[in-house]
């Protein structure tokens, strides 16, 4: 036995001294028993380390396995798991023994200044030929403690998809419920159309993407809506209002926008290249309007509507735009409703 090996057993003896036997090491364990610590010293080679060194990193390719003579070592497996802490009689990295050029699996670094014993994969035959009976009981527990260790990163890694399968699903639930509210705040409770907001939000993200190079705007507004509440009350009134909604839904194309400003005012901003355009959305409006009112019924269905018809100017606001169409409708008003003004896109505004 040479002097690094004695050493080598010393450190065994003064670590067992005050420790219970270990004649027989747990399979689930990394300690070594009696006669196999004295194999690996006498076959391997003493090595000081210091508080702080590193052994290995993760992903390194390694053939090396280490016997814990002095000292302790941490393995860090990362990605959340938990790590080990060895000491004097444990070993670790003995896939790099066995197999060699093993992709190591954790970061080892010394916790403590200490001794170890070093085995290369090119001694793993000097090992077998010295007591094959050993090695063959050593080999069927280090293989056990890797397949303990990868059943236990196995359910590990189960709980934490079932962890992040749950978490997905909060989200999921989270997201739904956010666009939910979004689209409340963004439509009209009672017509389903945008609202006032909606219509904002809708105009900016519309900007961002890139305004088309010419719009019309109808402006909408119900006719003595005032009396239809006053003599059949605010819920044939919600249906008329109702009606007007759907009337607009039903002539929007995909591009264009409905929206109930409030009150008994909507509007209608499309995609058109002209006043003939324009105009026709709004006698459709109009008519389709006049049409249902002449439904025989025991309530009315709708009221008549004044529509201020316009082109927009897609550089401008929209308060360039409500006032344009506006002008319009208050003309459409003063000649009695239930009809169409066309404002021209250059005429002087009297009002805003």
């Amino acid at each position: 036995m040479n002097r690094d090996s004695a050493a080598l057993i010393h450190s065994r003896e003064t670590f067992i001294a005050g420790s219970p036997s270990t004649a027989s090491a747990d399979v689930a364990t990394a300690v070594l028993t009696d006669a196999e610590y004295e194999l690996f010293a006498e076959i391997g080679r003493s090595r000081r380390i210091q508080e702080g060194q590193v052994l290995f990193r993760r992903g390194e390719l390694g053939t090396t396995m280490f016997v814990i003579a002095r000292g302790v070592i941490d393995l860090d497996f990362g990605e959340d798991l938990v790590g080990k802490r060895l000491g004097p009689c444990e070993f670790f990295g003995e896939l790099g023994l066995l197999i060699g050029d093993h992709v190591r699996s954790a970061d080892a670094v010394a916790a403590s200044d200490g001794l170890l014993i070093e085995l290369r994969h090119e001694e793993f035959q000097r090992l077998v030929d010295c007591d094959p009976g050993l090695v063959s009981y050593f080999l069927r527990r280090a293989i056990l403690r890797v397949v303990l260790n990868e059943q236990s990163l196995i359910r590990r890694l189960r709980r934490r998809n079932e962890e992040l399968e749950s978490a997905l699903d909060s989200l999921y639930a989270a997201t739904h419920q956010l666009n939910q509210t979004e689209e409340l705040v963004r439509t009209d409770e009672l017509t389903s159309l945008y609202n006032r907001r909606g219509l904002t939000l809708h105009l900016q993200e519309f900007r961002k993407l890139g305004m088309p190079n010419s719009m019309g705007l109808l402006l909408i507004d119900c006719d003595r809506f005032k009396q239809v509440n006053d003599e059949h009350g605010h819920l044939i009134g919600d249906r008329v209002l109702q009606g007007v909604a759907n009337i607009l839904r039903s002539v929007a194309g995909p591009d264009d926008l409905a929206c109930r400003l409030g009150g008994d005012e909507f509007c209608l901003l499309m995609v058109a290249e002209n006043r003939e355009e324009v105009m026709r959305f709004a006698d459709f409006v109009v008519s389709t309007a006049q049409g249902l009112m002449q439904m025989v019924h025991g309530a009315p269905l709708m009221c008549p509507l004044s529509v201020g018809a316009c082109l927009v100017d897609p550089t401008k606001d929209w308060n360039d735009w409500y006032a344009r169409a506006d002008e319009g409708l208050y003309r459409a008003k003063r000649m009695g409703g239930n009809c169409v003004q066309w404002q021209d896109h250059d005429a002087e505004l009297t009002s805003a």
